[in-house]
């Protein structure tokens, strides 16, 4: 398929801008890949689509606030840091802007006792600086960094982002974007969902900027996706094949976990603890191996993310349901609503 396959326009009223009220307020569209139809839900009852002996994979990355402001040391002139991933102690890849001001051997101050020296460019355009600093770095950043929201989200972060952009899984710090799919869930919700002995296994994939970055080739053999780190706990790996073993359906929460599980699933259809980068792309045709249910949100055209979902269920039923979701005004990315392919 190509990349114009994957192409629509989505009304900018509906991509939403703000969470909903409360997590699991949320509508959810239901897909039914065998009998190809399409139900209107709302989030809640997800319950409705569950039965013991399932098990529920989680993504616990954690946004951490990678937006900064730094201040060039000879000009004052005003750089935006948007951290990437740290490459080794206190150096890291970022993208800076405006990044023809920002040249190797320029020294900024992020703020407080925050500094950084430029000692490299990237072959993406970014930057690698190296951070000098007194304290804790993580608490310095958590202090004076932003959120860092979406493109599509047409304002600055305000205090709201800082716990309705994290899931309440998350508990490992990587991540710059959220695993949106995860957002829809309260602790009353995962209480229930406990109950009725459907297991949880987390997993991690720490979400990169790569996730919003266009493809620009119409061929997707072509594209290559940036790596992001993941990791499959022992632990996991264990409650994952358990379920599997005794008849329980894999419910994958968002894209992000299906490339995890996707990326450690072995030739008997079960998972292998690992960690380490993956650069899995994922669109159709595809045979998936393990996934057998998939909650995800409504995503942007010709993006990476809805071509796993077309892989999922299919690319006419999937575009068949977003036309529908624009007729009937749903809320479209990451803080939009959500959808569930059975």
């Amino acid at each position: 398929m190509k990349l114009s396959d994957f192409k629509y326009r989505v009304p900018e009223k509906y991509i939403a801008q703000y969470p909903s009220k409360k997590r699991g307020d949320s509508r959810m569209m239901v897909l039914h890949r065998d009998s190809q139809k399409i139900e209107e839900r709302h989030f809640k009852h997800i319950l409705s689509y569950l039965r013991e002996g399932d098990c529920l994979v989680v993504n616990e990355t954690k946004v951490f606030p990678a937006r900064l402001k730094g201040i060039k040391d000879k000009t004052q002139a005003v750089v935006e840091i948007f951290l990437l991933r740290e490459l080794e102690k206190d150096l890291w890849e970022v993208l800076v802007r405006p990044a023809r001001k920002v040249r190797v051997g320029n020294k900024l101050n992020v703020g407080g006792h925050l500094n950084c020296e430029v000692v490299d460019n990237t072959i993406s355009g970014g930057r690698v600086v190296r951070f000098s600093y007194e304290g804790d770095f993580n608490e310095i950043i958590d202090k004076i960094g932003k959120v860092p929201l979406p493109p599509y989200i047409k304002r600055e972060s305000k205090n709201i982002d800082k716990q309705r952009y994290q899931s309440i899984f998350a508990n490992k710090r990587g991540a710059v974007a959220a695993p949106t799919a995860a957002l829809h869930f309260d602790k009353k919700i995962v209480k229930k969902i406990e109950h009725m002995d459907v297991k949880i296994a987390p997993v991690v994939l720490h979400v990169g900027l790569g996730t919003f970055r266009p493809i620009v080739v119409e061929d997707l053999t072509r594209h290559k996706m940036d790596s992001e780190y993941y990791e499959v706990s022992p632990e996991s790996a264990d409650i994952i094949n358990k379920s599997i073993d005794k008849g329980g359906r894999i419910v994958a929460i968002g894209t992000t976990v299906v490339r995890v599980l996707e990326s450690v699933v072995i030739t008997n259809g079960h998972v292998k603890p690992n960690s380490g980068w993956t650069d899995k792309f994922i669109y159709p045709p595809y045979d998936f191996r393990i996934v057998d249910i998939l909650l995800t949100n409504f995503h942007m055209p010709a993006s990476t993310l809805l071509m796993l979902v077309c892989a999922f269920g299919g690319r006419d039923l999937v575009f068949k349901a977003y036309r529908k979701a624009i007729r009937e005004k749903y809320r479209f990315f990451s803080y939009g609503d959500a959808m569930l392919i059975l």
